[in-house]
């Protein structure tokens, strides 16, 4: 009987310490490109324009990818489905310098991700954060602790991508 209360313990610790962890998770990259900002802001508000430097196709070349919604600006969007997953991304919000997308993983979540570019010297900061919501479930916030390390090399790729359209 005691094995049994001291697994109950030691679950009832893990959860407790799981929730405790933080809740959003952020993962940040950004990088110089030479072009416009406009120019950066108009692909990535676009269906196809954002497909020329989606990390995930080059990584997956047999993902695929369909489109709905208008081909560009708020609410144009587009349903993936490949070898790291499947879900649906679209645009929710754009401005001069930054595009807001709402990524739906179904049951893993609705990360929220911004592309910004910034005018700085003859080109453009830019930067890729997506945003996480662990929720109360412990598995996803623990979980989150490894979430920079999985998806940042991802976003240097797209933001290398990028940089290649220049």
């Amino acid at each position: 009987m005691t094995f049994v209360y001291t697994v109950i313990a030691i679950v009832a610790a893990v959860a407790l310490i799981a929730l405790l962890l933080p809740r959003k998770v952020v993962v940040t990259r950004q990088t110089q490109v030479d072009m416009r900002p406009q120019d950066i802001i108009a692909r990535v508000a676009s269906t196809d324009g954002f497909q020329t430097f989606n990390p995930y196709c080059t990584t997956d070349p047999d993902l695929k990818i369909t489109p709905f919604g208008p081909a560009e600006g708020t609410g144009s969007g587009f349903r993936f489905d490949g070898k790291e997953g499947k879900g649906k991304q679209t645009v929710t919000e754009v401005t001069a310098t930054r595009v807001t997308h709402l990524i739906d993983l179904g049951a893993m979540g609705k990360p929220v991700q911004t592309i910004e570019a910034k005018p700085n010297g003859a080109g453009s900061q830019v930067t890729w954060t997506v945003t996480s919501d662990m929720g109360f479930n412990p598995v996803f916030r623990i979980f989150g602790l490894f979430m920079d390390r999985m998806l940042g090399k991802t976003y240097e790729l797209g933001l290398k991508n990028i940089a290649a359209l220049a």
